[in-house]
């Protein structure tokens, strides 16, 4: 099993916590010490998880919008978009479980000309107002088809650390990987009006493959 690069810190303590723990319990708990051993081994093969690179075929798209992460689509609604597009949009938000593949991927192809992080609150992520209140990245995106899309990666109540590799100028391909969010979190997409939606709410999206979503070329 591939493992992402952000892991290695993580496991490295995840390696740590469970051979010192594992010790003491053997040194003093003796056959008993299975009783913490196995739960323990449980949670530590979980990081593991958590952390895996599944291998996927990513196509080219042009018109096509495409789950940027893997989960469940929580919300569709028309809201305002107050920090970049600064009008109304059709807001398409997916959920992470700890479970789920936590790697960001861009919805869109073209090229990147807004990046900003923002420090926040840690509410749970499926809350509504999370996605202007947690800590979260905005990107957007000049599409192919002349569109202007914005995505939010945003920090849940146990999301505490949110990766981002993409520079204004780059250029975006849907589908292709642009960030990482670790344990639990959510993904907003901001879409133009006249997008055509082709996901629903409770929706279950695998990153990189499912299409949520068509613009007009």
């Amino acid at each position: 099993m591939k493992l992402h690069k952000e892991s290695k810190g993580t496991i490295a303590v995840a390696t740590i916590l469970f051979i010192i723990i594992s010790v003491l319990a053997i040194y003093f708990l003796k056959m008993w010490s299975l009783l913490i051993i196995m739960p323990l081994l449980v949670v530590y093969s979980l990081v593991f998880w958590f952390f895996r690179v599944p291998a996927r075929d990513i196509l080219e798209h042009r018109e096509n919008v495409i789950a940027p992460v893997d989960g469940k689509v929580v919300m569709i609604k028309e809201v305002e978009e107050t920090e970049f597009v600064k009008g109304k949009a059709i807001q398409v938000s997916i959920f992470m479980s700890p479970l789920n593949v936590h790697i960001c991927r861009y919805p869109v192809s073209g090229k990147v000309i807004y990046k900003k992080y923002h420090p926040g609150k840690y509410l749970v992520a499926w809350h509504e107002k999370s996605s202007t209140e947690n800590e979260r990245t905005t990107v957007a995106v000049e599409t192919a088809t002349n569109h202007q899309v914005v995505f939010r990666q945003i920090a849940g109540y146990v999301a505490r650390r949110i990766v981002f590799y993409c520079n204004e100028g780059d250029q975006a391909k849907a589908g292709h990987e642009f960030g990482f969010i670790k344990f639990g979190s959510r993904m907003d997409v901001f879409l133009p009006l006249d997008t055509e939606i082709i996901c629903k709410i409770g929706d279950i999206t695998k990153g990189g493959l499912d299409v949520i979503a068509r613009m007009k070329d």
